[in-house]
């Protein structure tokens, strides 16, 4: 009996540590979060979509005066979109990137400058090898300024005879954005070996640094 008494307050004392444990560790989390989500409300925030947004998260994530760039669904009209709805074609939306910013590192316009400087924005849905209206090209804007920005930029490109066809980007009015799935997020921070991280991030990402060096944070060169 009096073994079955110290096994049984051994096994309390050992739950009790590690609901302590837990709980701890659980909070820790929560307080990263907290900590994480109230350092991003400082920055500014833009939204482009061009092709696969692992592509583009890795190119904005790579620039100076950009702070966090996630991955996720923007342009269209349905609610708490998938990846596997998105990726099938099945909702209005595309595959875009939220960037938060400093502008008093970076301007909305260089912004601009990035994204048109890492596609091709004549391509109509898509950017080889991802073809669809989930990959359309979209500049978003959240004011008349950013539209403003956005149109002059394109009129100067078409101006200086940049491509031998239209731009097909599309310059739409932000509305909302949803955050993808948790294992999209730094894809290619975390999978560097992925086939499609290899022979297509890699070098769109490599073609955007060669292009504009000066743009790129120190540790992204």
């Amino acid at each position: 009996m009096k073994i079955y008494k110290i096994s049984f307050l051994a096994l309390l004392i050992f739950y009790s540590f590690s609901c302590q444990s837990k709980n701890k560790a659980q909070n820790k989390v929560i307080s990263e979060i907290q900590a994480s989500t109230q350092d991003l409300q400082k920055y500014e925030t833009a939204y482009f979509a061009s092709g696969c947004f692992w592509c583009v998260e890795a190119i904005y994530e790579s620039v100076k005066g950009v702070k966090e760039a996630v991955s996720g669904y923007s342009g269209g009209t349905e609610k708490n979109p998938t990846y596997e709805e998105v990726g099938r074609g099945l909702t209005s939306h595309t595959e875009a990137v939220k960037v938060y910013y400093d502008p008093k590192v970076i301007s909305f316009k260089k912004l601009v400058t990035v994204y048109y400087g890492s596609h091709n924005p004549t391509t109509v849905d898509g950017q080889a090898p991802d073809f669809g209206k989930q990959y359309r090209s979209v500049a978003f804007y959240k004011n008349d300024i950013e539209k403003k920005i956005i149109e002059d930029y394109i009129a100067q490109i078409e101006k200086e005879k940049k491509y031998d066809t239209p731009i097909a980007t599309q310059v739409v009015k932000f509305d909302v954005f949803y955050d993808a799935e948790d294992y999209h997020q730094d894809f290619k921070k975390k999978h560097p070996t992925h086939s499609y991280i290899k022979n297509v991030s890699f070098p769109r990402l490599n073609r955007f640094k060669k292009k504009f060096p000066e743009l790129l944070k120190n540790d992204a060169h």
